[in-house]
C-alpha cells in the first residue's frame, strides 16, 4: 500500500451530484474528483445555492449520487451499514437538536451510540471519550448546563464535542459558524484547526467565510457554475480560481491580500 492510499480517508470518483424523481433528474455539479487526506482542515466554499450542502449530503450518503462514487477508507460508502459508517464518519449539520432540555454531557454522550449496548449504557470507555471530547473542546464548565442556556457559539462548540466523542477519523460540518458574529466565526474555525492538529482527524466543513477558511483550512473545495476544483488556498490564488467566483461588478478577489473587497 503506498503513502497516498493509506492516508486517503475519503475520496470521489467523476461523481455527479443532484436530485432525480421518476420523471426527471437535475444535475447540480458532475465530474468531482476529491482525495481528503488523514489531518487535513478542508474548506468547502462557494456563492450561495450552488450545491455545498448537496455535496456534502451526498458524501455522507445521506442523499444518493446522480453517477460515480464515493470512497471512506478505500470502501464503496453504500457498502457500511448504519452502524459500521458511524463508526467513520459523524456529521454536525444544521439542524436544530430534538431537544435542548438536554444537558451539555447528555447531549455529547449521544456521540457514542455507535458503540453503547442496546439499553444505551456508557462503558468506562465510553465515559473516557465523553470526557476526552469535553476536555479538547474546553466544556467542563458546561457539562452540567441545559442545551437551552447555551449561546449559539456554545452550543455549535456541544455539537463538535459531540462529534469528537463519536470518535471517527472523518468530521463534516455544514455551515458551523451560521448565527455567530464575526470574532466567533473566526474563533469556531481556528479552533476547528487546532482540532486537527491536536487529533489527527480530518474535519470537512462548508462555509461562506471565504476569507477565513482561506487563511486557515489545508485546502479549500471551490465550487463555481461550471466546476469544482480542490487545492491550497495559495494555489487556487495563483489559479486565478477566486477572480470570477463573484459577480465583479460589487466585489472583487485582491491577491494581495488574499481578501475579496468591495469595489468602490
Amino acid at each position: 500500500m503506498n503513502d497516498a492510499t493509506q492516508h486517503t480517508i475519503l475520496k470521489t470518483e467523476d461523481l455527479s451530484i443532484g436530485y432525480r424523481s421518476k420523471k426527471s433528474e437535475t444535475s447540480i455539479a458532475s465530474g468531482i474528483n476529491l482525495n481528503l487526506k488523514k489531518g487535513e482542515l478542508v474548506g468547502l466554499v462557494g456563492g450561495n445555492g450552488i450545491g455545498k450542502s448537496t455535496l456534502l449530503r451526498t458524501l455522507t450518503h445521506v442523499q444518493p449520487a446522480l453517477n460515480g462514487r464515493v470512497f471512506l477508507h478505500n470502501k464503496p460508502i453504500e457498502k457500511y451499514d448504519n452502524l459500521a459508517l458511524a463508526k467513520v464518519l459523524s456529521i454536525v449539520l444544521t439542524e436544530p437538536i430534538a431537544s435542548k432540555n438536554m444537558s451539555v454531557f447528555e447531549l455529547i454522550a449521544l456521540g457514542r451510540q455507535p458503540y453503547t449496548n442496546w439499553v444505551g449504557s456508557l462503558t468506562k470507555t465510553d465515559l473516557k471519550a465523553v470526557t476526552s471530547a469535553i476536555s479538547q473542546t474546553n466544556l467542563e464548565s458546561l457539562q452540567n448546563k441545559k442545551c437551552y442556556e447555551l449561546s449559539d457559539g456554545q452550543l455549535q462548540k456541544v455539537m463538535i464535542a459531540r462529534a469528537l466523542a463519536q470518535d471517527t477519523d472523518l468530521i463534516i460540518l455544514d455551515e458551523p459558524t451560521t448565527h455567530l458574529d464575526m470574532y466567533h466565526k473566526a474563533y469556531i474555525l481556528k479552533w476547528l484547526k487546532k482540532l486537527v492538529e491536536d487529533t489527527g482527524k480530518t474535519i470537512l466543513f462548508s462555509s461562506h467565510e471565504i476569507d477565513l477558511a482561506i487563511q486557515l483550512c489545508d485546502r479549500l473545495i471551490v465550487m463555481k457554475t461550471d466546476s469544482i476544483v480542490c487545492d491550497k488556498p495559495c494555489h487556487l490564488i495563483s489559479q486565478g480560481v477566486f477572480d470570477n467566483l463573484f459577480p465583479n461588478d460589487l466585489i472583487v478577489f485582491d491577491k494581495e491580500t488574499e481578501r475579496f473587497k468591495v469595489k468602490k
